[in-house]
């Protein structure tokens, strides 16, 4: 419904920013990695989530889309509502939280105040899949795929290729080691070169 925000940033508090668009102040709850980016009196803009209650309207501001896509994927799990979500994006960054939820983490999840193993282990079974498939980064770079995932994937496009699995893993696994590339793509890329010069 309201998917951003613009305007002069008129007062930050300890859990939200408040900012002017077009004469109107709007609270925007944030984490405070988000809220340090922001300064009062400058033009901000940030990606928004409208949450409705019966008694109340509440927007959650993010500097990246990333994090606001994974704060609405958050709130899918049962249990896991807007506080949680926001309160777990507080804690885990983006990147991190998309690695713990793809290699079932526990540990680091349950780092969140609030989630407990039987929560962390409901967040890792329902959302593994979803956050694989999660869009990137928008300024067209490339997305940063979990490493374990990304071993995966390169894998099962090498074994699609015909290549002997065994064989595929054991390029794979050279190419994360020599940290050529983090990408999907790049991952892949660089274990065909290797493949390329055994035959």
């Amino acid at each position: 419904m309201i998917s951003s925000v613009r305007g002069e940033i008129l007062s930050i508090g300890l859990d939200h920013v408040v900012i002017e668009v077009g004469g109107v102040g709007f609270a925007v709850q944030a984490t405070p990695a988000t809220l340090a980016t922001l300064r009062r009196g400058e033009q901000a803009m940030l990606h928004t989530a409208l949450v409705v209650r019966e008694d109340s309207l509440t927007l959650f501001g993010f500097a990246e889309a990333d994090a606001r896509e994974l704060f609405g994927l958050l709130q899918t799990v049962s249990g896991i509502g807007p506080r949680l979500a926001l309160a777990t994006l507080a804690v885990l960054d983006p990147d991190k939280l998309r690695s713990a939820l793809v290699e079932g983490n526990i540990t680091v999840l349950t780092q969140v105040p609030g989630i407990g193993r039987k929560g962390a282990e409901r967040l890792t079974l329902e959302l593994r899949d979803k956050v694989t498939a999660l869009a990137g980064p928008t300024d067209g770079s490339p997305a940063v795929v979990a490493p374990g995932a990304l071993r995966n994937e390169v894998v099962e496009a090498l074994a699609g290729l015909g290549f002997p699995a065994k064989q595929a893993e054991q390029s794979v696994d050279k190419v994360l080691s020599e940290g050529e590339g983090h990408t999907t793509s790049s991952v892949l890329r660089a274990a065909l070169a290797t493949l390329g010069r055994k035959r």
